[in-house]
């Protein structure tokens, strides 16, 4: 049950506002909870408030709040950088993995997929402002990329990722709507894409009126984030 004054029924709101600013549905846009550094406590409060999507950074941190959540049919989605010795368990316990940006980790995704499950619901991150700090393909490689996740059998290609410069709103907007833009191109040879994993505490109003229909967030949720 959601409680009336708590942060999750606020950012509903908000999210329909952005929304109805939009002229899209309010259904259109899921909220992803970014819990990393949270602890499964504070992960289970969320959930009885009907949150269901959670995205963690570290995988050892996300596996034991797995374990310790079993069984409440959350989505678990991965949305860090990912080392080529963490593909296995990510393959085998996410639900969807946002930070695709080589090939190579793609195919061992694809490999490692457990027989039995769906295919894993994978975004290419995109390095949209060229960031040497940051993770993910320049944009002149995505659909290189895309090309070549699309074509693995145990691995269904959703859409694209990004983490824009933090600069402003005008900035934001513009690396948004790139990214919308690119999304556009890829569908003219792949029209199953449809989502666009992009916003996050600061700045995900903008990213849903450029066409976000996941938005990441952890601080609007949880508070501040405490020391590592």
């Amino acid at each position: 049950m959601q409680d009336a004054d708590s942060p999750l029924k606020t950012i509903r709101e908000d999210i329909a506002a952005a929304c109805q600013r939009a002229g899209r549905g309010t259904d259109s846009v899921t909220l992803l909870a970014v819990s990393k550094t949270r602890t499964a406590p504070e992960l289970a409060a969320l959930a009885d408030q009907g949150q269901r999507d959670f995205g963690e950074n570290y995988l050892q941190e996300a596996l034991d709040k797995m374990d310790a959540l079993a069984g409440r049919d959350l989505v678990w989605h991965f949305i860090g950088p990912i080392q080529s010795n963490k593909t296995r368990d990510i393959a085998a316990r996410f639900d969807w993995v946002h930070s695709v940006d080589r090939l190579k980790i793609a195919r061992r995704l694809s490999e490692q997929r457990p027989e039995g499950l769906p295919p894993l619901n994978v975004c290419i991150q995109v390095n949209v402002d060229d960031e040497e700090s940051k993770s993910g393909v320049p944009l002149a490689d995505v659909a290189e990329l895309a090309a070549g996740v699309a074509a693995l059998p145990n691995l269904a290609l959703r859409g694209l990722m990004a983490i824009p410069r933090a600069d402003s709103d005008d900035a934001s907007r513009s690396a948004f709507r790139q990214l919308a833009m690119t999304l556009s191109q890829l569908r003219n040879t792949m029209p199953g894409l449809d989502t666009l994993s992009m916003g996050m505490s600061a700045d995900y109003g903008v990213a849903i009126e450029e066409g976000a229909t996941v938005v990441r967030l952890g601080t609007a949720l949880f508070g501040p984030r405490p020391p590592r």
